[in-house]
């Protein structure tokens, strides 16, 4: 290409990441997620808790270890929501938070779930366990579109809207072209 055919122009690539943090959806995700955690430690102090004590010994001890495992990624979970509100609430800078989120290691999902007394476990804490997984894929995505940095590079039209489809797709995994 030549010089006059290329109207490329020095100027950084738009983020849109940060953008759809700070929006509303942010604010549902928030609700939702701090719902099902006040939800899962309700049911887990209360009506999970009867419900384990019928259980037989193996199931009983799968209970115990997937209640455990999901303490611990809603915990994480709800402190990556409380660090993500206080930055859309100015209480603390985005590189404060930043900074923060990375001592929150998300535990990660069992790549396989099941196995003996797995179907004993009471269906509703079985239920909490997929809102839970849903919860952090997309706290992940939310995670991964604010930590976005785009370098500044040079403007081109169809290179500019080809990256930003390839980044809506890497997000959302919709293919928004069609």
């Amino acid at each position: 290409m030549d010089d006059k055919n290329n109207n490329s122009v020095s100027s950084p690539t738009i983020s849109i990441g940060p953008h759809l943090v700070a929006s509303g959806d942010f604010s549902r995700l928030y609700g939702q997620g701090m719902g099902l955690i006040e939800e899962v430690a309700a049911y887990l102090d209360g009506e999970g808790r009867e419900k384990s004590r019928g259980l037989s010994r193996e199931t009983s001890f799968l209970y115990s270890v997937e209640s455990m495992r999901l303490t611990t990624r809603l915990m994480q979970l709800a402190s990556w929501l409380l660090l993500q509100r206080a930055v859309q609430e100015k209480e603390i800078s985005a590189e404060s938070a930043r900074s923060e989120k990375s001592k929150v290691k998300f535990s990660a999902t069992p790549s396989k779930r099941g196995g003996p007394g797995w179907s004993g476990l009471p269906e509703k804490f079985l239920d909490y366990i997929a809102q839970g997984d849903r919860l952090f894929e997309r706290v992940v995505k939310f995670d991964a579109l604010d930590r976005e940095t785009v370098p500044t590079k040079p403007l081109r039209d169809e290179d500019d809207i080809a990256d930003q489809f390839s980044r809506l797709h890497a997000a959302f995994g919709v293919d928004v072209q069609k």
